[in-house]
């Protein structure tokens, strides 16, 4: 790509209690082979209690690449929008605290782009990450099937923000990210105003990895809590039904799997699949009984 002086990525940084993730997540920003004079970084804090914002300043601190800090309170749709609002450049790559970009991924990501104009979203696809734990294993080689059924095609599923290059005109023509979203599902929110708007969203085949949760736990905790999210997203989305959206997504295919990874654990992703739509269904159905979401008004 032509080096033309100007911020051509902002990579928007939104994280919150880190610690022990982020510094992965950071150095691989940091050692991309994209020019560093064309990148800011805008990092957006929840008001971390941990160590996160201490181990991004250090990270950051190594790099020639211009930076900018922000905090908010008011929960991820605002945490993004904010990035949006202050960002310099043609498009921004999201980097959630538990993302690991391969060296040449922004690079991937931008070319892609410049000669995709019709794109509004473009993610890359999930890698393989050896894991010593066989849950984190389970759910990463979960998302790395679903990508291989998708890679190097335009997509009608929706793109999340993890690893996700957005076009900024796309999403300012759309009006960003809603505020009112405090949990999950910002981004499926974007992406289905963006995708509305007529831009295409496709998944590419550069490789980012993702840090996955290590316990059954945690597990449910994640996906009950997208789940709650999807609830606010169903009533702002009347007219479609976006529970039964999600329960076909992602479906894991054991063989295939086994193709892919040649480990014996793949055999238990049908585990992995019902665990994950039980908890998404919980959240759905705790956010119903909240009244989460029953009194939205539009302003985006």
């Amino acid at each position: 790509m032509k080096n033309t002086g100007k911020i051509t990525v902002t990579i928007g940084l939104c994280v919150k209690n880190a610690e022990t993730t982020i510094e992965e997540a950071v150095n691989s920003i940091v050692n991309q082979d994209f020019p560093p004079e064309l990148v800011e970084v805008i990092v957006v804090d929840g008001y971390s209690q941990d160590k996160t914002l201490s181990i991004i300043r250090e990270c950051l601190s190594r790099a020639d690449i211009r930076k900018r800090f922000c905090a908010e309170n008011e929960g991820l749709g605002f945490a993004r929008q904010m990035v949006v609002d202050n960002a310099n450049g043609k498009y921004i790559l999201w980097v959630d605290g538990d993302i690991i970009l391969s060296k040449d991924y922004v690079r991937q990501q931008v070319n892609f782009m410049e000669q995709h104009t019709s794109v509004g979203i473009a993610v890359g696809s999930f890698g393989v990450l050896k894991e010593d734990n066989w849950v984190a294993a389970l759910e990463n080689i979960s998302y790395v099937v679903d990508s291989s059924r998708h890679q190097g095609k335009e997509t009608s599923k929706l793109i999340g923000t993890e690893a996700s290059i957005f076009r900024v005109e796309a999403i300012r023509q759309v009006g960003g990210f809603d505020p009112h979203i405090k949990g999950s599902q910002e981004d499926i929110d974007a992406a289905y105003r963006i995708k509305k708007a007529g831009w295409e969203l496709s998944i590419t085949n550069a490789v980012f990895h993702e840090r996955q949760k290590r316990t059954w736990r945690a597990l449910w905790q994640q996906h009950s809590w997208y789940g709650y999210g999807l609830h606010f997203m169903q009533h702002k989305n009347k007219g479609r039904n976006l529970i039964l959206d999600r329960s076909v997504d992602r479906i894991p295919f054991s063989f295939h799997a086994y193709r892919l990874t040649h480990q014996k654990v793949v055999f238990l992703l049908p585990l992995n699949f019902i665990f994950k739509k039980a908890a998404l269904l919980f959240g759905f159905l705790k956010a119903h009984m909240d009244g989460y979401g029953h009194n939205y008004r539009a302003t985006v």
